[in-house]
């Protein structure tokens, strides 16, 4: 795992809200291929991640999915990997096991044992 730091959103407080978080070594892979152009790894403009993803979902015919669902399947798909919820929390950065474990839907049969 790899380290990073992250503006973590809070609807109330804007800036300020720097928390750090652990990469998978996939994704970390994933982030130095990336072009070194901005201070950001995915630059973007506000607002454009979500028009671009609902306008992908309409011309999918997509109904019913919002951006948020898939932090939903990524945690859900890092438990099904083997991670412990200690680890899951540091990729996600849920502030508890209650909250962590609604966004969780195990399926047994996707699990991988890990040695």
């Amino acid at each position: 795992m790899c380290p990073g730091l992250l503006d973590h959103y809070n609807p109330t407080k804007k800036d300020g809200n720097h928390k750090k978080f652990k990469y998978t070594n996939e994704a970390w892979e994933i982030v130095q291929r990336q072009p070194r152009d901005s201070e950001y790894i995915f630059p973007y403009i506000e607002g454009t991640i979500s028009s671009i993803f609902t306008r992908a979902c309409r011309i999918n015919g997509i109904e019913d999915l919002r951006f948020h669902d898939l932090r939903h399947e990524a945690t859900s798909r890092l438990f099904e990997a083997g991670y412990s919820i200690v680890e899951v929390q540091q990729f996600t950065l849920h502030e508890s096991w209650g909250v962590l474990r609604r966004y969780t839907n195990l399926r047994p049969e996707n699990l991988e044992l890990r040695a």
